[in-house]
């Protein structure tokens, strides 16, 4: 079961508003229960870097414009993220609180949450869906044990496949360890 957090905890450790963490607090708690997303150092890095990918609980959807970030181009044609049809980068960009991208991760988070996401990638843009597919990813990745051996760098890893924003993702785990501990 997991220890519930409040929508002024999620507010201090995400750095955001209040009302806009009350927006979030059920579909947060409702994926990290479901997760076991259910310590103060799981929450903690889970909150760190839902909301470092999200903007503060703002983007639920990867801002498209591959003619500015040349990498969103490399989407396109990926087999490794499932991107096998023309359009698949576009169509199947980062969306959720931590950014799930590839037609191949939209059917494995369709299956395990039993929805249709591959055919309807919209709703990762819904709260409950934004958060469980986080969630889904987090617990798919293992990231649940990195989170209690600490190994915060290794889990941005996964999460980012490289180290971006580690700073701000690593204020915002520090911030996050102060309010729920």
């Amino acid at each position: 079961m997991t220890n519930f957090i409040t929508a002024n905890q999620l507010a201090l450790s995400v750095d955001c508003p209040l009302d806009r963490a009350a927006k979030w607090i059920d579909p947060i708690n409702a994926a990290m229960d479901r997760y076991d997303i259910n310590t103060p150092e799981r929450q903690s890095a889970f909150l760190a870097q839902a909301g470092h990918e999200s903007g503060r609980l703002i983007y639920v959807r990867e801002i498209w414009n591959p003619a500015q970030c040349p990498w969103q181009a490399r989407y396109e044609g990926r087999a490794d993220l499932g991107n096998v049809h023309p359009g698949d980068g576009a169509r199947f960009k980062g969306r959720g609180l931590i950014q799930i991208t590839g037609r191949a991760n939209y059917r494995a988070c369709g299956s395990a949450l039993g929805e249709e996401i591959e055919t309807r990638p919209e709703l990762l843009e819904q709260p409950i869906y934004a958060a469980m597919s986080a969630a889904w990813f987090w617990d798919t990745h293992g990231c649940n044990t990195l989170a209690d051996g600490c190994k915060f760098r290794s889990i941005t890893k996964v999460i980012n496949g490289g180290l971006n924003g580690l700073d701000d993702r690593m204020r915002l785990w520090e911030k996050a360890k102060s309010v729920l501990s």
